[in-house]
């Protein structure tokens, strides 16, 4: 099993998602949590996408943190 960070940001009257890792892959949603649920599915579809075409899957390289300021 892979895991793919994503990013969700809330967008005029909807929220959108993508993944740093992999280029182009985004979703949209009206929900964040359909914006989620879309993004598990374009990573699943470009992840087939990628293999149906005979290319590497890139490995997951990046991560997240909040950093707390006043």
């Amino acid at each position: 099993m892979r895991r793919f960070l994503i990013v969700v940001e809330r967008a005029d009257g909807n929220y959108s998602a993508y993944s740093p890792d992999l280029p182009g892959c985004v979703a949209t949603g009206r929900t964040r949590e359909q914006a989620t649920r879309r993004m598990h599915e374009a990573i699943e579809m470009h992840i087939a996408g990628l293999r149906a075409d005979g290319l590497q899957v890139p490995k997951s390289s990046s991560s997240a943190e909040y950093v707390a300021v006043r």
